[in-house]
Order: C-alpha cells, then structure tokens, then sequence
C-alpha cells in the first residue's frame, strides 16, 4: 500500500487519502484500476510459472543427469570386463598360460612369474588398480570372491564391493594406503564417528579362465579402487555438464560416496578459489543427513534440492548396490542453484521494469483523456470548499449542453444552497437560546456529581475501615482460643518425645532424625501460633531480627515443604545466585516461603513446574538487598481476585483460611520489605520477595505499601 501511494502521489501530484476524498480522482482510480489489476496479474502469473515450470525442468535435468551418470558407472564395468576378456583371449596371455599345469599338479613357479609380469604390464595399460590370476581354491578360500563365485556360473561377473584395509592389502599392497580418505566435518551432516575412513569401494571383474575341455581352474580378477580416482567423476562431469548446458558461473559436479563419505568428487572445497585455477576436492566430506536418511536407509532416489557442503545445489543421488544387493553408498550428479536464482530474479526484474513503465503510461494516457470529464467536478467541488469556508457564492451555469447530468447536478445544488441558507439562520437562533439551557443545566448537573463522588468515596473507604476492624476483632478473640488449645497439646507433645528421647538412650539414634523433625515441627506450631497472634495484634510482639543468608534459609524451606511438593507431582528448578545477607526473622521468612511454595504446587492441577530462585537486588548498580522469587506454571490469577489475595480471611480454595497471604503480607512489611505478584490466568504466577540488607521501620509504609500487582509477562 506504500509503494501504490508513492506512484499515486508521484502520477498524479495527490496523496492515496486526498484521492480517497476527491470524486475525481476516485473515478480516475477506478478507471485506471483494470489495468493495474491485468498488469499484476500477468506478473504474478509470469512468476508462477517460471517457479512451477523451471523448477520443473531442472529437476527433469538433473534426473536425467543422473541416469547417464548411473549408466556411465554400469559401462565403467563392461569395459573393465570387455579388457579382462581381452587379455584372457590375447596370445601372450594364452601362451603364458599354457605352460602352467593344472591345478591337481604343481605349477610351474618361472611360467607363473612371467604370467604375472605380462599381468602387470596389462594392468598399467589398461588403467586397472589391480589385475591378478588366481586359482579356484583360493577365489573359494576368499570370503569376497566367494560371493561373485556363485554369480558367475562359468561367465563372466561385475560388482561393486566395499573392503576393508586388510583385506585390501591380500589383492595389492598399495589399494590400503590409496583407500585411506581423512573426514572432515560438515555442514547439515552427521558427526563422523573417526577421523579416516579405511574401506575402499571396488568395481570388481571375476573371469574363468576354461582349458579346451571347458574346465575351469583358474581366473582372472581385476578391477579398480574408487577411493581417490578422479578420472572417472571428472569424464562423467565433462559428459553430463558439457559447456554450453549451464549458465555462467554455475557448477556441474559428480560424486561417488561410500556409505555418506565423499571418495571421488569434483566437488569444489570452496566454490569460488582465489589462490588456485583447480579448486580443491571435498574428499572426505559428509553428504546431509536429509539425503542420507531417504537413500541410504530408505533406499529411495534423492531428486530435490539439497545442500552440497556449503550452497545449495539442484541434486540427484542413488544408490549403489554391492554384489549381495546390499546399498553401500551413492552416485550423485548435481548442479549450483544461486545461478538459476539469480537470472531468475533478474528476469522478474526487468519483468517488473516494463510493466511498471506500462503502467505509468497507460495511467498518463488515462488521466488526460478523463481530463475533460473531471475538470467540472474540481470546479463543483471548489464551489463546495468556498461554501463550507463561509463564503455565499454559487456554481452557476456550466460551460455544457444543458441534457448533461452535471449540470442538473450544479443546478439542484444551487437551489439546496439556497435552501440551507435559510435554513441555518433559523437553526443559528434556536442553538443560541438552546446553549445558553444546556449551560446552565450541565454546570448544576457537575456540582451535583462532584458531590456524589465526595460521599461515595467517603462510605467506601468507611465501610472498607468497619469491615477491617470487624475480621481483626474476630482474628483476635479466634486465635485467643486456639492458642489456649493447641499450646496445651503442642507442650505435652513437647515433653514426651523428649522423654522419648530419654528412655530410648542409645537406641534413639535410629529415629534421631525423625524426633529432631517432630521437635522442630511443633516448635513451628507455636511460631505459626505467635505469628497469628501478631497479626492480630502486631504491638505485643517484636521478634527478634538478625542479618542472615537467604540461600540456607531457602533449602531449609524445601526440606520442610518436601511433602507437599512430592504429593502434587511438581519438578522442582533451583536458581541460587544470592550472595548477600538480609535482616530477617527466621522461622517468620520460613514461614512465608513455606506458605509461598505450597500456593504454588496446589495452583497446578497435574504434573508442572515451580522455579526458585534467589539473586542480589541491585539498584543503580549497587547491591541494596536479595530478591527471592516463586514462580509456578499453575491456573493463575484472574484480576479480580490479583487485588484480593492479602485481604484477611478471603481465599478461592475450599480448605483455605485466607490467612496465609495476609500474615506473609504482614511480616514482610515489618520489615520494610516487598511483595510483587505477576499472574496470568492459564499460564502461572510469580511471587517476588524483596528484603534490604538493613530492615526498615514499618511505620515509614502505608496499609498496602510495597505491594505490587501486574500480568505475568513470562
């Protein structure tokens, strides 16, 4: 909508709202609309089928690229076999051979020395890694050729074949050392497990060699060591990405995996070498684990985009198989995709050039030709500013046939002009007399509210006042009674487990613990007693405050709390990062946290999280004191009760007192602390305790200072 307002404003010399506004100009939008609606639609349409229809082609490319690359690997073992044919049907080879006996007797050792150099000098020729004569004792002794036996039925047989470093070293010396490929770690793959891979992956020729009889006992086996041999990616690439099938500056690249290893690759280690005109090889590199998943363990074709060590690249991948039908890695054809983007995007560019210079034309051609038809309508218009400026003029007669509808239009509205005229000097007279009532009715009506406002301000806060007293006379005289009843019990419990103790001796250090805790326990009774008490009658009690740390303060806490938090099911997260010391009263601070920790495990209805934390309080840079915060992922508080939770004796729980907040609240503001609350209903609520280094005097608060309400931002 911007970009539409700048051309609008630029065209036209007017702004999108003045046009909005003008009838004029909203006819020459509405004329001008078709065409910029046909314009973007042919762009829009132009776009989508480069995406649909190229994307399309070149995925159609690549498959196909990958099938002559596929195909090129099958002719890589006919020739391998057509050249052990051949020197199996040569004369020398033919001559050497005859004079080797059989194999039920013993051979002649000079006769297979010149063998196996006439071997190795075909071996060299014919670009072969390895090229030897071997009996068939030893092809079925060996686990390798043990497998391609059973395929070759007296003919000859081809197949890939993974070997590992010893057994490498059986067919040639040299294939362990030319099979060792260093890994290196890559983008979107998975971590190598070693540092060097050691297999080789082999195309494999097992050819009988037949006497006249047609008996075989010997044969021929040759191939050659993909591991490092960039001959045949680079004749598949120069195949498949001759010059001229893509664009400038894009890449068309070949590769042969084992397993996801990269081990004969034109792929570049960077795509664009400055020091070099032969960029490095990515050898040893990792396929993404995207393509590694879909065709090494699924087994499917890969023919998408895909992330080829640092770009992307249009790919296609499939898998090898070795001679038992087992996949044992891939070929992979692909080409660079940012050079398609980019003439892509430059395409739509200058798309988007020519149609926007269309649209500036056929909107200037538009505008002069509507011309003729908006000049009257800016004159009308001109004539309706001036009058609603005050002045008294008229359209008049317009320089058209009279038949055309807007001088009927002109003509109409002089006469309403006239009119209204009229009419307004009436209506004048009446809002005079009518001003002056409404004046005189709204100042009586404003001091009477202002009255109102004064007696309901006055009635609220003495109704507030009356029920505050109320519940605190009714705390004092309720918790008179239960101090009488519970201390009896607590003292009596008191006394005989300490004669428990006692009479146990020796044998009291098995329950130790569990007494210490039941001690402990109504020792807490009484201060949760007195602390009743001194919120009811704050005056008669003055616990002692010493500077203490938080942190042991809190683990004694969860220790006490343990119970609840287990029997809600709840995972306990502790943040400790405290390090200053506090003024408090301990078995009071106890008190609060306790009650805190216990709010937030009954907030959550099934299994949730609490975090605990403690941090120092910092302001302006400088420690002031220690935050401590209870944060929980229960239901939460609506705003309506956010307001009411200190209030004495209110609670939305059906076993609550409605107390625990307000004496928390209470020990909190005596000294001179804190309290904030955040809560979201749905998501859970976070009490902050804040408490200076040095208390402050309580006196110095109001009834509700220091407490703070807001929406859970977390």
């Amino acid at each position: 909508m911007v970009h539409s307002t700048g051309i609008f404003t630029r065209v036209f010399g007017i702004s999108w709202q003045q046009m909005q506004a003008k009838v004029r100009y909203r006819i020459l939008f509405l004329t001008s609309l078709p065409i910029l609606l046909t314009l973007v639609s042919l762009v829009f349409i132009t776009i989508y089928w480069n995406v649909i229809y190229t994307g399309k082609q070149l995925f159609m490319k690549v498959k196909a690229d990958l099938v002559v690359a596929n195909s090129t690997l099958v002719q890589v073992q006919e020739r391998q076999q057509d050249k052990l044919d051949s020197i199996s049907e040569s004369w020398d080879f033919q001559h050497a051979f005859r004079l080797i006996k059989h194999s039920d007797q013993q051979p002649n050792p000079s006769a297979i020395s010149a063998l196996n150099m006439l071997l190795a000098q075909q071996q060299k020729e014919l670009g072969l890694d390895f090229l030897r004569l071997i009996s068939v004792a030893d092809a079925a002794g060996d686990p390798d050729l043990r497998l391609m036996l059973h395929q070759t039925k007296q003919k000859v047989f081809s197949g890939l074949m993974v070997l590992p470093a010893k057994r490498l070293e059986r067919i040639n010396s040299s294939l362990a050392k030319q099979a060792q490929i260093t890994l290196i770690p890559t983008l979107h793959a998975k971590k190598p497990k070693q540092s060097m891979e050691t297999r080789g992956l082999l195309s494999r020729t097992l050819l009988p060699i037949a006497d006249q009889s047609g008996n075989v006992f010997w044969y021929l086996d040759g191939g050659m060591l993909f591991n490092h041999n960039t001959d045949i990616v680079d004749n598949i690439r120069d195949l498949v990405y001759g010059k001229g099938t893509l664009p400038e500056r894009s890449i068309g690249t070949v590769t042969l995996f084992l397993d996801n290893i990269r081990i004969s690759t034109n792929v570049p280690m960077e795509l664009f070498p400055k020091d070099s005109n032969k960029p490095n090889r990515a050898l040893g590199t990792l396929v993404s684990d995207e393509v590694y998943q879909q065709v090494l363990i699924e087994g499917q074709t890969w023919i998408n985009r895909a992330f080829v060590l640092n770009d992307w690249y249009i790919s296609g991948y499939l898998p090898l198989l070795d001679v038992r039908g087992k996949r044992i890695g891939m070929v992979y054809a692909g080409f660079s995709e940012s050079p398609f983007l980019h003439n892509y995007l430059l395409n739509i560019i200058e798309l988007g050039t020519i149609l926007v210079f269309v649209l500036l034309i056929s909107g200037f051609l538009v505008y002069r030709g509507a011309n003729s038809l908006l000049q009257p309508i800016e004159y009308i218009h001109q004539v309706v500013t001036a009058v609603q400026s005050g002045r008294n003029i008229r359209i008049g007669k317009l320089d058209m046939n009279g038949d055309n509808e807007l001088a009927h239009l002109a003509e109409q509205f002089d006469r309403m002009l006239d009119q209204l005229q009229r009419r307004n000097a009436q209506i004048q007279a009446a809002a005079e007399q009518l001003e002056i009532k409404v004046e005189q009715r709204t100042r009586s009506l404003q001091d009477k509210t202002e009255e109102l406002e004064r007696n309901v301000a006055l009635l609220h806060a003495t109704r507030q006042q009356l029920v505050t007293n109320e519940k605190l006379t009714a705390l004092g005289e309720l918790i008179a009674g239960i101090a009488h009843e519970i201390n009896n019990p607590t003292a009596v419990i008191l006394g005989n487990m300490e004669l428990l103790k006692y009479e146990l001796g020796d044998n009291a250090a098995i329950v130790e613990e569990e007494i210490e805790l039941v001690i402990q326990q109504v020792g807490r009774i009484t201060t949760i007693i007195r602390s009743l008490l001194q919120y009811s009658r704050p005056g008669e009690f003055n616990a002692p405050i010493t500077l203490q740390p938080v942190t042991p303060i809190v683990e004694e806490m969860l220790l006490l709390a343990r119970h609840s938090i287990e029997q809600q099911e709840v995972k306990l997260i502790k943040e400790f990062t405290a390090t200053g010391s506090v003024e408090v009263n301990r078995p009071q601070l106890l008190q609060v946290l306790i009650n805190l920790m216990v709010n937030a495990a009954h907030a959550i209805e099934n299994k949730g999280r609490i975090w605990l934390r403690t941090y120092d309080w910092l302001e302006d840079g400088i420690a002031i004191g220690v935050k401590i915060e209870v944060e929980d992922e229960g239901m939460g508080i609506s705003k309506q009760d956010l307001s009411r939770i200190f209030d004495p004796f209110y609670t939305t729980r059906k076993d609550g007192t409605g107390l625990g907040l307000s004496l928390s609240y209470g020990i909190i503001k005596r000294l001179g602390g804190t309290i904030e609350v955040n809560s979201t209903v749905g998501k859970g609520t976070i009490f902050t305790i804040g408490l200076y280094h040095k208390a402050k005097d309580d006196q110095q608060l109001g009834p509700y200072e220091g407490l703070h309400f807001g929406d859970r931002t977390q």
